[in-house]
């Protein structure tokens, strides 16, 4: 593209850590969380903590560390003063535990691992870890399951999935995100004869229950939620298979009983689904797909059995996860890069309040450019929404059925391929550069942004 090459000729200075500067304290009455899982402590993209900067002046967010990262779209899971790193470096899939206020390196488990991209994307691991207690998970790329202590990083157990279950590579690899509930950590598997959905005993890796099914293993993440007063695991499933086949497994969450299946997958061969499964209240579940279908809103009975209460094309999400705020959905729609473009929707009757493109110029070299969120991410906070661009801007937006307004912005750096949610905790933003920046030339990495106010 033609502004990346432009990049490369600037020698604008990228931000860099001010190690004389202390860390400033928590306000005694803000309100944290950890951030266990790549969506967040309540699995919806979403963040509780009060006491955060609402305004920034422009360029002025602080760096309080950066960490040199090698390949992979893993987001950070942080708990306990611990952030958990997935990462791929020198033909090694790196699980490192990292102190999340200084960035110093507290341990690291590598194995090696075997894996071309066919199409040219990162080689490193799709799936970030989990963090439960005091154990954490990592889902490589190649499909093997590895169980850490936190503290320490020692390995507990680890199964490889791929020879023992037969799982294909499909399109990019095995991208799974795990989920936990009870004392399951559950995982769209798909492997050989139908062995879709593995519920593994979190403290030994033993298999407790299978949920048999024919639906591959896709790149969307399983939610746990409620439907009809019963817990239930929510898989929007979809391999590499011709035909291509996959949709919505609604599973009994701690017997693996399937209660219902909704087909919900693109005709088109080379598609996936990536989009967690959206929990809408009232027993409802949101779908979406950005190849064919779009969006579809589903109502499920007292037998499981499923309404579709609309349907909307447009409503093409690719894989970001979108927010809901009052009855309003704010997404991302559009398979490309260009096109993208950033929606209110309504939940109830799936008509958009807006869907446009949020744009705004950047001055490089005494020269303005326009840029966009294109296929970003949107993390929403109790002061407003925090934006993360496809390309390295971060962004504090208001959204509302009535529009957008940009408030505040700070390019990171120019690197394709952000599309890793931000992770939040403890009043400290976690952002990833997944590839090289094409202005600066500056590795990837994972950078610290300090957000906490007074």
């Amino acid at each position: 593209m033609f502004f990346f090459s432009f990049f490369l000729q600037s020698k604008e200075q990228e931000i860099r850590p001010n190690p004389h500067q202390s860390l400033p304290p928590l306000n005694s009455k803000a309100v944290t969380t950890d951030w266990p899982r790549f969506n967040g402590p309540y699995d919806n993209a979403s963040s509780t903590e009060s006491h955060l900067l609402q305004e920034w002046k422009s360029g002025q967010l602080e760096l309080l560390w950066e960490f040199e990262k090698g390949e992979g779209y893993a987001s950070p899971a942080v708990s306990q003063g611990i952030l958990v790193l997935f990462h791929r470096k020198d033909g090694m899939e790196s699980v490192e535990g990292i102190n999340s206020e200084t960035g110093k390196v507290l341990w690291s488990y590598k194995y090696p691992v075997e894996y071309r991209d066919r199409y040219g994307y990162s080689n490193g691991p799709r799936a970030s870890p989990v963090i439960d207690g005091e154990f954490v998970y990592a889902h490589g790329v190649t499909s093997w399951l590895s169980c850490l202590h936190l503290k320490t990083g020692k390995l507990i157990w680890q199964r490889d999935l791929k020879s023992e279950f037969t799982i294909p590579d499909y399109f990019f690899g095995k991208g799974s995100n795990p989920i936990m509930h009870k004392k399951y950590l559950i995982l769209n598997v798909g492997g050989s004869d139908n062995r879709c959905v593995i519920a593994f005993n979190k403290l030994t890796g033993k298999t407790e229950w299978t949920c048999e099914d024919s639906w591959g293993a896709s790149y969307s993440s399983p939610v746990i939620t409620k439907i009809q007063g019963r817990m239930v695991c929510l898989v929007l499933t979809g391999g590499e298979s011709r035909p291509p086949t996959g949709g919505l497994l609604v599973i009994d969450a701690s017997t693996g009983e399937k209660l219902n299946r909704f087909n919900w997958r693109s005709s088109n061969y080379e598609s996936a689904n990536a989009v967690p499964p959206i929990p809408c209240g009232d027993n409802k579940v949101f779908l979406s797909e950005c190849y064919e279908k779009g969006g579809v809103l589903l109502q499920y009975d007292r037998d499981f059995k499923p309404i579709t209460i609309w349907q909307n094309p447009k409503a093409n999400i690719h894989w970001m996860t979108p927010v809901i705020e009052n009855g309003i959905m704010y997404g991302i729609a559009g398979r490309h890069q260009q096109g993208a473009e950033t929606f209110a929707l309504n939940v109830e009757t799936g008509d958009f309040f807006w869907k446009e493109p949020i744009t705004w110029t950047y001055e490089l070299n005494q020269r303005l450019i326009n840029l966009s969120l294109f296929r970003g991410s949107i993390l929403k906070t109790t002061n407003g929404y925090i934006c993360l661009s496809e390309l390295g801007t971060l962004l504090k937006i208001d959204l509302s059925k009535s529009g957008w307004v940009l408030r505040s912005k700070q390019q990171l750096f120019f690197a394709p391929g952000t599309w890793t949610l931000p992770a939040l905790s403890k009043g400290l933003l976690y952002v990833m550069q997944n590839e090289r920046d094409r202005r600066s030339g500056t590795n990837p990495r994972i950078i610290c942004l300090n957000l906490r106010a007074n």
